[in-house]
């Protein structure tokens, strides 16, 4: 039977949650407090116990101990839809729609517009569109999901949201791959959300963004609560020291006057409408900042450079030797490395352990007669654990048990053991907290420091300026502009070339 909290007013309290993995205390006894018409941002470094408080909300996890309370009534949850029955939607930073579907029918997927068996489909048209509208959607209800934007997927899984009648609804990292047009649009509706009495969970990393939208903040760090405070009362500088424990001053990353030779002059490149006639060069010691709105073709480019994609014209030679590259394999042979921006799909092995994942790209080093030298692979491995600062308590923990910055050390780990040439990092920092982006900017320009030729792309201005020696800014598939005096320039100079 429900019970009431005593002196509960709040739309939502999680009281004393507790959680426990086998040989970590994800959460030690912390308190989550949220009011109708609030924007509660929940903030900590990866690992700090984010995640697992989500998963609590939203029914995948059981807490050892600890009380929810929805309307001050006690919340009794066995799974996802006893916290979906109680108002609650969460939207993952991967989303979790049907893409063979329509928008309409991934809003109503788990709760159909039916009369017993006979599903109501002009209906659920009818008020998808209406939800749609409603939040300022521009598609057609009946277009596949498939064919959608980020954004547009987005605005769906909130419309789904609406439909079930959700009173409090938490954002995993929301604009991750957005655009600052589309994160705007997005802040607009958040407020409007807000306005109407919605309570509103935002995690996420990026602390200007959260200084726009949030009006309390509560910080985690090891599980536990660290502070929390309404935002005009705190700054950035006294949120990061929170969540790491020290200050921090990621622009402070010290550059050098760029005298290496060309090692990577890409000339010509050109493939579908997605990239036009691209040409680029990086030279040794270099860090080139690749940036534009998402989907100018930036990601494109690196795919080309790495052999994934075989451009229609245009050529790639390093070191003066022209190149043909026509498979990744052959890329990284020539000691061309592509660190790609979707980790779990596309650079991990989510289920093998972490040893295995740091090793898949030179085990010729440590294999004998067809044999693997596990003792060999473990050293490897245990030296860059060292140097790097890569958080695992064993090399054998499976990979997808890692925080997002560990997974991206241990990526970085594979590449540098294979010793390359040409560093092809796309959104290196995405879903990282800020104490491990710390530590892989400067990882960042150790490697340029060894003469490596670094191509980094990013969506985060503030990123491509603190660490880039010279920005190339793309727009539709072509080089818009250059900026050579990077000490000097602006996001807002980026930007005017970004969108002409």
């Amino acid at each position: 039977m429900n019970t009431r909290a005593p002196g509960q007013s709040k739309l939502l309290t999680m009281a004393g949650m507790v959680k426990t993995f086998p040989g970590v205390k994800a959460l030690c006894g912390v308190t989550v407090e949220l009011s109708k018409g609030e924007i509660l941002a929940l903030l900590g470094e990866n690992g700090a116990g984010k995640s697992t408080l989500i998963k609590i909300l939203a029914g995948a996890y059981q807490p050892d101990a600890g009380e929810i309370f929805v309307d001050g009534q006690q919340l009794k949850m066995q799974g996802p839809a006893d916290s979906r029955k109680a108002g609650i939607a969460v939207i993952h930073q991967e989303f979790s729609l049907v893409t063979g579907l329509s928008a309409c029918e991934n809003i109503f997927l788990a709760r159909p517009l039916q009369t017993y068996s006979v599903i109501h489909l002009q209906q659920e048209y009818i008020k998808a569109k209406e939800l749609l509208d409603k939040l300022g959607a521009d598609f057609d209800p009946r277009t596949p999901c498939r064919r959608l934007s980020v954004a547009q997927m987005q605005l769906v899984e909130i419309a789904k949201a609406l439909s079930d009648k959700a009173s409090i609804l938490v954002l995993d990292e929301p604009t991750a791959a957005l655009t600052p047009r589309e994160t705007s649009r997005l802040f607009i509706l958040l407020d409007q959300l807000k306005k109407s009495g919605m309570g509103i969970i935002y995690v996420s990393h990026r602390l200007d963004e959260v200084f726009e939208i949030a009006d309390r903040m509560q910080v985690l760090r090891d599980g536990a609560e660290v502070a929390t405070t309404a935002t005009h009362f705190t700054t950035q500088a006294q949120i990061i020291k929170w969540m790491v424990g020290r200050e921090i001053n990621s622009r402070a990353v010290s550059k050098k006057e760029v005298v290496g030779k060309v090692v990577l002059d890409a000339m010509g490149l050109t493939h579908g409408i997605k990239v036009k006639n691209v040409s680029l060069e990086i030279r040794s010691g270099e860090i080139l900042g690749l940036t534009g709105l998402v989907g100018s073709g930036r990601t494109e480019v690196a795919r080309i450079i790495a052999g994934a994609d075989i451009p229609e014209k245009g050529g790639i030679s390093l070191e003066g030797r022209k190149l043909n590259l026509q498979s990744v394999g052959e890329a990284i042979r020539e000691g061309i490395f592509l660190l790609t921006e979707d980790r779990k799909n596309q650079g991990l092995f989510l289920d093998r352990p972490v040893h295995e994942n740091f090793s898949i790209a030179s085990l010729f080093r440590f294999a004998y007669f067809g044999m693997i030298n596990k003792a060999r692979e473990i050293k490897a491995f245990l030296s860059h654990k060292e140097t790097m600062g890569i958080r695992v308590s064993t090399p054998f923990v499976r990979v997808r048990n890692l925080s997002g910055g560990n997974q991206q050390k241990v990526l970085l780990a594979r590449w540098l053991e294979r010793k390359g040439k040409v560093f092809l990092l796309d959104e290196p920092t995405r879903g990282v907290d800020v104490g491990a982006k710390e530590e892989i900017y400067l990882l960042l320009r150790k490697l340029a420091s060894e003469g490596n030729a670094i191509l980094l792309i990013s969506s985060e201005l503030p990123e491509v300026l603190a660490l880039s020696d010279r920005i190339l800014v793309m727009h539709e598939g072509q080089i818009k502009g250059e900026i050579k005096d990077v000490a000097n320039a602006t996001q807002e100079q980026i930007m005017e070339i970004a969108i002409q």
